[in-house]
């Protein structure tokens, strides 16, 4: 056992599945040695749902925002005494917020404030990964998507977003930063590309799919009854849109397998990870989520239920579920949640945006998850969680 991990976000809805993972020993017995697991907010143990495992140390309340860089790096190393013994750094950490702006210089700013100090207090460092996205590929401009230059199957190779947009997305300058401090630095580095995250998350979380899509067919269920149709919650085009799923454990998985073979990935480039190479749509995704449910999925109706709208208009039954199944409170419809997001992915989003995996397949990882077990995964933890019935 070689090796730690410093999980910068890690009770996010992807930091969750690589402490898992790791815990879980992905992708072997042996590796890992310690997981340090960074949370600005307080997360117990118990209500983490991590195995109780002698190598995870939780580490809550460390704001990277917060003072100088010595003082950060002070503070790491005062509630990390062994941080020298990091191998492996996983950037996840994001502070959502509503001004672009801000966001877009605090983001930069946690990301050269993170990646400066485990460079300074780790000289066992070896690898360090920095979470990115689908909006690389501008999937986020939706009717401003610029076919003329970016062209699905996506792939790392294609070129950046041109102005205006080039400037608004804050992976551009962390990139260029990171590109620049690291070009002589022994340790390597990669970006990775997820789409729409699909994971589970123990507390409440600004955007979560997976956590509402749970919330909103177990309250349809019980609304409407076992077995009731469930329409989609989108429009005819979303229904048919191309895409590829990244549920938490596939990108916990791919980028462990990333960063742990380093001689077969293309230092400081982009990977896209995904739970398939093939690509798939809500007309087929759809039926198997309501499935789990006991529900009967069927297409867009002319007016489609909103999700949001459903879960506020019945709030009185899901408290009363809370009541009767012991259920944590305050996940419903929690203030963390970004109003009407859920509604923005499943009606705006519909248009192909698929992914071509060939990169991250090329470098010797084989696995391939379907939707059932990606989202399924995260229904059954969120059900021992206690956060549905």
């Amino acid at each position: 056992m070689s090796k730690t991990a410093l999980v910068f976000g890690a009770s996010g809805v992807t930091g969750w599945s690589f402490i898992n993972e790791i815990l879980h020993d992905y992708p072997k017995p042996g590796i890992w040695k310690r997981v340090h697991a960074l949370t600005n907010r307080p997360l117990s143990h118990s209500q983490s749902q991590w195995p109780n495992d002698s190598r995870l140390n939780i580490v809550s309340g460390i704001d990277l925002l917060e003072g100088s860089q010595e003082e950060l790096e002070a503070t790491i190393k005062e509630k990390i005494p062994d941080v020298g013994e990091v191998t492996h750094a996983y950037y996840l950490a994001y502070k959502a917020g509503t001004d672009m702006q801000k966001e877009l210089e605090e983001a930069v700013a946690m990301w050269k404030r993170s990646t400066m100090a485990m460079d300074h207090l780790s000289a066992n460092l070896e690898f360090v990964v920095l979470q990115t996205g689908a909006k690389m590929y501008g999937c986020h401009l939706l009717e401003n998507y610029p076919t003329d230059y970016l062209h699905v199957p996506h792939k790392e190779s294609q070129p950046r977003l041109k102005q205006p947009y080039h400037d608004l997305l804050f992976y551009h300058p962390q990139l260029d930063w990171v590109a620049e401090y690291a070009k002589d630095k022994k340790w390597s580095w990669c970006d990775t590309r997820p789409d729409i995250i699909i994971g589970f998350v123990p507390n409440q979380n600004f955007y979560s799919l997976g956590t509402v899509l749970g919330i909103y067919l177990a309250l349809w269920r019980d609304v409407n009854g076992e077995g009731a149709e469930c329409p989609f919650p989108g429009t005819a085009k979303s229904w048919k849109a191309l895409s590829n799923d990244s549920s938490s454990d596939m990108i916990a998985r791919q980028t462990l397998h990333l960063s742990l073979n380093p001689d077969k990935v293309e230092k400081g480039t982009g990977y896209n990870v995904a739970d398939s190479k093939t690509p798939s749509s809500w007309s087929k995704k759809w039926p198997i989520l309501c499935s789990y449910f006991n529900l009967e999925g069927t297409g867009p109706s002319p007016n489609p239920p909103e999700v949001r709208k459903f879960i506020k208009e019945h709030i009185d039954v899901w408290h009363k579920l809370e009541k009767e199944k012991g259920l944590q409170t305050g996940h419903a419809d929690s203030p963390m949640t970004f109003p009407g997001f859920e509604y923005f992915l499943m009606t705006q989003f519909d248009f192909d945006r698929q992914y071509d995996m060939t990169k991250t397949y090329e470098t010797g990882f084989t696995e391939d998850r379907d939707t059932l077990q990606a989202w399924g995964g995260v229904f059954d933890r969120m059900r021992k969680a206690k956060i549905i019935p």
